[in-house]
């Protein structure tokens, strides 16, 4: 597994981004994915001077979170940011606690939504989809789970899939991963500390260092339609620390 991103909301803490992105070329990658946030609010030369950035630490970004709001209000702005930094594939990646539905027609009703809101990037030809968190396995009071009905809402949403929140959620990664092969284009790499250990970074671990079983899980997704890895940490200490021994984990298979 060659070509791994680094997810650059695990540096969000440690500015400025120049910097970041000097260390992540350094510690060995070639591609990273961005959050909204990122670029949501830059103007074109600032745009510009971003891809220049990433060119210079021989970055690119394939892959790009962007949220739902923005999806749906300036698809044209989001197209061209996407077209600028070479983004091909588009992740809408969180939907807030008030805004989430609380029967299975809500979520395929919000299926339906991020339906219609990635028509115009697949028009694009760019990817489009859902990039899950845990509470899309949450069991609602029939007992089925969102995640099930927001891909019956969206039949043509693809799915970048968060392992380690899955298993957060309660939710078995292989048989989700079975289940949705066909729709994985894109998967967080991501590890959990042994229960007590790295309270101080929200038990979350650098991958390999945990107690996911990524030989296996590796296994199964090399079964899937994903093209992209990324590596990602909610909360690290040292994002160098988490980019180079992760990076190492990874390309070891």
């Amino acid at each position: 597994m060659k070509d791994v991103s680094f997810q650059l909301y695990s540096a969000r803490n440690f500015p400025p981004l120049a910097e970041v992105l000097t260390a992540i070329g350094a510690a060995g990658y070639t591609q990273v994915e961005g959050y909204g946030a990122l670029y949501a609010a830059l103007t074109d030369a600032e745009i510009a001077a971003f891809k220049a950035g990433l060119e210079r630490n021989g970055l690119s970004m394939p892959t790009a979170h962007f949220g739902l709001d923005m999806l749906e209000k300036d698809p044209v702005r989001v197209l061209q940011i996407a077209n600028t930094l070479g983004i091909r594939a588009i992740y809408c990646p969180f939907v807030m606690p008030d805004q989430r539905p609380n029967d299975a027609a809500g979520w395929r009703a919000f299926g339906g939504r991020l339906q219609a809101a990635g028509k115009p990037f697949r028009d694009a030809g760019l990817d489009f989809g859902w990039h899950n968190h845990d509470f899309e396995f949450n069991a609602l009071a029939d007992g089925s789970v969102p995640l099930d009905h927001i891909f019956a809402g969206g039949p043509e949403l693809s799915w970048e899939a968060d392992i380690a929140w899955i298993v957060r959620g309660g939710g078995d990664p292989f048989a989700w991963i079975s289940k949705y092969a066909s729709r994985i284009t894109a998967v967080h790499v991501k590890d959990i500390a042994r229960k007590g250990e790295n309270t101080d970074e929200d038990g979350w671990a650098d991958v390999g260092q945990g107690t996911l079983d990524w030989k296996r899980l590796i296994g199964a997704l090399s079964a899937t339609t994903a093209k992209y890895f990324i590596a990602e940490h909610d909360n690290p200490s040292d994002f160098r620390r988490f980019a180079k021994r992760s990076l190492a984990f990874i390309q070891s298979y």
